[in-house]
């Protein structure tokens, strides 16, 4: 997405604008940005609206990377990023960010309006081993279920040639369910 159709908060335009250009119906609202009302929503305008939330060498993933890949309409009130390089960074902290250093290898990564997000199957893999310590991302994984119905099965796949993952019964269990129910 080009940058010009992106409008940040204080860049170009200041809040009270955007909001009147929103009222007006020439702007609509994607997560922190807005963009035109006639531009089509898609993932490199969803994450092009966090870009400013995901510091260099992390990647949005979690509920984050969920939403951005396109499950469900809203984005979730606390954005998830992980590390995506081998060097330990300085987390840029904020009450509506996680910062998770742990490392997600290149290959679970992919580029999305400019920045990186993990793949649909990484990002049900870690919702999967999240479901034990918060229920509320199963909610999560059915949007991403629905929009990539061959995410439960590959994750499963994947969760299975991992050892002493917490966490990964329950999400098994979630991941099978969701297998056939996809099917």
């Amino acid at each position: 997405m080009h940058p010009a159709f992106l409008y940040l908060p204080g860049e170009r335009l200041s809040q009270p604008e955007l909001s009147a250009a929103r009222i007006d119906g020439h702007v609509v609202e994607v997560g922190d940005a807005y963009v035109p009302a006639d531009l089509v929503e898609s993932a490199d305008v969803r994450a092009s609206a966090v870009a400013t939330l995901v510091q260099p060498g992390a990647a949005a993933s979690g509920p984050t990377a969920a939403w951005i890949h396109g499950a469900g309409d809203t984005p979730p009130a606390v954005h998830h990023v992980r590390r995506c390089v081998e060097r330990r960074l300085r987390p840029v902290t904020s009450a509506r960010l996680v910062f998770h250093d742990t490392v997600i290898p290149a290959s679970d990564v992919q580029v999305i309006g400019g920045i990186p997000v993990s793949t649909p199957v990484r990002t049900m893999l870690d919702l999967a081993t999240t479901l034990h310590r918060d229920p509320r991302v199963l909610t999560w994984m059915n949007r991403l279920a629905i929009v990539c119905p061959e995410t439960p099965e590959a994750a499963r796949t994947a969760l299975r040639g991992l050892r002493r993952v917490p966490g990964s019964r329950a999400g098994a269990a979630v991941l099978e369910r969701l297998a056939l129910r996809t099917r």
